[in-house]
């Protein structure tokens, strides 16, 4: 892939995954031109992209996927590839308020794709969940034909978005893929998932919230490898297809829990068993083998290291996500760019 003519409009760059995916391209492809385009809702945190705000070739838009007019402004101006990254995505806060998660993940996958379409992308590709295929018992594993079945407000937004997608491909033959990742985690991650909010609780001597019984299970996948993989489907991926990204790495909740109190030398009477949430769905593993035969892909990272290395990164970065917990996080784009 020649990189000085590319340029990739990246939505939601200022998220968990979305930062991860805007300093892996810069990292390496330096002469890619990258567009992150962020509403910068509560999620987003232009902290995670302060050693690449002054890259010549990275651009930053505040603004919002679902204002046409903004994103037909900058897709017009040539943009080769749209990784959509922006979503609501916190499945508490979907059952919280319905409503946010329809408007941002479905009518802006719509503008969109509206844009991409109108102004000739050379490839869209929209970044969903194995959550769009509701739940697995204990045995079995969604793979890119599996019905969608989705159980929470945010996994229903999901799915229509990926449904529109797919008729943008149908029907106006848009090139376009979906990826459907697992859990991810890292460096960077809001502090209301799961991992990053154990380590800083754990660190902060709180107690750690565990739903239900504990015993929901997830397949973990450490987000550089996620971003590899969004790289070889940029690259790589045949037109119109879906292609499932995980880890292979399934655990409960409470497994997680104890590997980083013990991580951590922290007692387990730390854990306190909270009121179980609606629609929690009891298991998801996903099967990867079709990226990994079609695009030669294979995740790096076992659970073991990639969580090693993430409350290593908690440990080093707590300024991070102490200006989170704190609220102070979202005064830096007022500093940054406002108050200029």
């Amino acid at each position: 892939m020649k990189g000085q003519d590319i340029t990739v409009l990246v939505t939601g760059g200022a998220g968990f995954i979305g930062s991860n995916f805007v300093l892996y391209l810069l990292k390496n492809y330096p002469q890619f031109h990258v567009i992150n385009l962020d509403k910068l809702t509560y999620a987003g945190n232009l902290d995670n992209l302060k050693s690449i705000e002054n890259h010549p070739n990275y651009t930053f838009i505040k603004g919002d996927i679902c204002d046409e007019k903004l994103v037909g402004e900058i897709v017009a101006g040539g943009v080769d590839y749209l990784i959509n990254f922006a979503a609501e995505s916190h499945v508490d806060r979907s059952i919280t308020d319905p409503g946010i998660f329809v408007r941002t993940n479905v009518l802006g996958t719509q503008v969109l794709l509206e844009a991409a379409k109108k102004y000739g992308v050379k490839k869209y590709i929209q970044i969903s969940t194995d959550e769009v295929y509701g739940s697995l018992d204990k045995e079995g594993y969604f793979t890119e034909t599996s019905p969608l079945a989705p159980n929470s407000p945010y996994s229903a937004s999901k799915a229509s978005a990926d449904l529109f997608v797919r008729a943008y491909y149908k029907t106006f033959g848009l090139n376009v893929n979906i990826t459907r990742c697992s859990n991810n985690y890292g460096p960077y991650q809001f502090p209301e998932k799961l991992i990053p909010l154990m380590i800083s609780n754990a660190l902060e001597g709180k107690e750690l919230p565990v739903y239900g019984d504990g015993l929901y299970v997830r397949d973990w996948l450490y987000v550089e490898d996620h971003c590899r993989a969004i790289d070889a489907v940029m690259q790589r991926g045949k037109p119109g297809e879906i292609y499932n990204i995980g880890g292979g790495n399934e655990k409960t909740n409470l497994e997680i829990v104890r590997l980083i109190l013990q991580e951590l030398n922290k007692p387990e009477s730390l854990i306190r068993f909270v009121k179980d949430r609606p629609g929690h769905d009891r298991r998801y593993a996903i099967d990867s083998s079709k990226i990994q035969r079609e695009l030669n892909w294979r995740p790096y990272y076992d659970f073991t290291d990639g969580l090693k290395l993430t409350i290593r990164w908690y440990l080093e970065h707590v300024d991070w996500w102490y200006k989170i917990k704190s609220g102070e996080y979202q005064e830096y784009y007022q500093k940054m760019y406002q108050d200029r």
